[in-house]
């Protein structure tokens, strides 16, 4: 009790309350500029902490992690281009909700979620901090090979419309990501003696020209006059409490993947988004609308990209174990002040650790309010004239990208990858299995070798592990029910159409 009245004597004290709220506004700024990003955010901040005492440090810190993770879902809905990697997933259901005219409410599914999520996170690492730090140490490769695979299964949910399309689209992510150097044997594949591709597809300027850049491209191609396009309403609206009650198990699924998830070391946000994703469009009642502008999308990707912020910090802080690069940032920080995370921290600096917890319980308050004043600002910027919008955002999407490495060859990327998304347009093919399988692929691929040399070759030691072979079986049967509808939603369609005929 004594630690926690000091944890909120120290955030009422206004200049460091001011830092958090601060922190978490220009978090929320960074996170919404494409191709920026939460580690960058944090990685200009850590100049600022050499001459700042721990309490105000850890509040900026975290003001910045949480405000940049859900900063990513305002591009991502009102541009179709996810301002941070964290929030790809939102792309499938937010933009698409923003082309019905229902924008506003977009945004406020993102900022509810993201508040819930982080909030149900904190709560979570402050009742279960040591149990999710060993049951994260329990995965090795070849339980994350599991997940992997568990997580790729979501691309039959967003390819029900054309299944051999959305396999296709997937292969084609997970062939992009083997570009590069081997992860364990260090040779170069599929370079073409281009010495900028020995270093692989970077995400960003891939994931930013196949939705943006490519949308661009499309939004030219349509050659429609302004007053023939649907006005979209881009203020901001809080949904309804009886709609947020009614998806509670939405939310709670989705904080528990995204927290559980961040306790893995080195899994991050996107994929935790991708896996909450495509378990909500497995069990949600509305799974077939699904990447057409439904909510529950908005609520499974952002609840379970804000909930890791929780869940990276218990390695993190438990075990000096980052979860992800960005606490790996955070974790420099804390050694700068003199803190040594690890199994002792809890007990030598139990202080400083409610205040950690109470910080960010609160930076997750305050993302509701700042998601309500901010959201409608960056939305009015669709109000402007389309041909000065789609200039802009070209510009945009150059500096945010090029801004990432200072490469002049990411934009290249991004302008392949563009070209690529428009042609998957046209030809309808579905772009979400395209990101699936490129951000998965590293984690399957790497794991699977990691595996293969630790069971000597033999992969049916795999089906030895029992968490492993839990996911299999969970994976299988998704795979089979999937299977099953799928035949029995074509049998149905075709017994429509008999009885039309007839």
């Amino acid at each position: 009790m004594e630690n926690l009245i000091a944890a909120l004597v120290s955030l009422a004290d206004p200049v460091i309350f001011a830092i958090l709220i601060g922190g978490t506004a220009a978090g929320i700024l960074i996170g919404a500029m494409p191709g920026l990003g939460s580690v960058l955010a944090i990685t200009l901040a850590l100049p600022l902490t050499f001459v700042m005492g721990p309490e105000p440090s850890i509040a900026l810190l975290l003001g910045l992690y949480a405000g940049s993770v859900y900063g990513g879902s305002l591009s991502a809905i009102l541009i179709n281009t996810p301002g941070t990697p964290q929030a790809a997933a939102t792309v499938f259901d937010g933009y698409p909700m923003m082309q019905q005219g229902k924008g506003d409410l977009a945004l406020g599914w993102a900022t509810v979620a993201s508040t819930i999520g982080g909030l149900i996170s904190v709560v979570i690492l402050i009742a279960a901090a040591p149990l999710l730090a060993r049951l994260g140490l329990e995965f090795g490769p070849i339980e994350y090979f599991a997940l992997g695979l568990f997580a790729l299964t979501c691309v039959i949910s967003v390819s029900r419309e054309d299944l051999l399309k959305g396999g296709l689209a997937c292969v084609l992510g997970l062939l992009v990501a083997t570009i590069g150097q081997d992860p364990l044997t260090g040779d170069v594949r599929l370079h073409f003696s281009n010495f900028n591709l020995m270093a692989g597809i970077a995400l960003v300027p891939f994931l930013v020209g196949l939705f943006a850049l490519s949308e661009v491209f499309w939004r030219v191609a349509e050659n429609v006059s302004p007053e023939d396009r649907p006005v979209a309403n881009t203020g901001f609206k809080f949904p309804g409490l009886s709609d947020i009650t009614s998806r509670w198990r939405v939310f709670g699924k989705s904080a528990i993947i995204g927290t559980w998830i961040g306790t893995l070391p080195g899994v991050g946000a996107t994929a935790s988004s991708m896996v909450s994703y495509a378990e909500a469009r497995r069990s949600s009642p509305n799974g077939d609308n699904f990447g057409k502008g439904e909510p529950d999308g908005i609520i499974a990707s952002e609840t379970a990209n804000n909930a890791v912020t929780g869940g990276a910090l218990v390695p993190t802080l438990s075990l000096g174990i980052p979860g992800d690069p960005i606490t790996a940032v955070m974790l420099g920080a804390l050694i700068i002040q003199g803190i040594t995370p690890g199994p002792r921290l809890f007990v030598e600096n139990a202080d400083l650790m409610v205040f950690i917890f109470v910080a960010l319980f609160v930076v997750n308050l305050a993302l509701l309010v700042l998601g309500a004043v901010m959201g409608p600002i960056f939305s009015r910027a669709i109000r402007t004239p389309e041909p000065v919008m789609l200039t802009l955002i070209l510009v945009l999407l150059a500096i945010g990208t090029f801004s990432v490495n200072y490469n002049g060859f990411d934009l290249l990327v991004m302008l392949a990858s563009g070209v690529l998304g428009f042609g998957m347009r046209v030809l309808r093919f579905p772009l979400a299995p395209v990101v699936i399988g490129f951000v998965l692929g590293p984690m399957i691929e790497q794991s699977l070798r990691q595996g293969l040399v630790i069971a000597r070759g033999d992969f049916f030691y795999f089906f030895q592990q029992p968490i492993a072979l839990v996911l299999f079986i969970v994976s299988a049967l998704f795979l089979g029910w999937s299977a099953l509808r799928h035949w029995r939603d074509g049998r149905k369609a075709k017994g429509r159409t008999n009885g039309t005929d007839a």
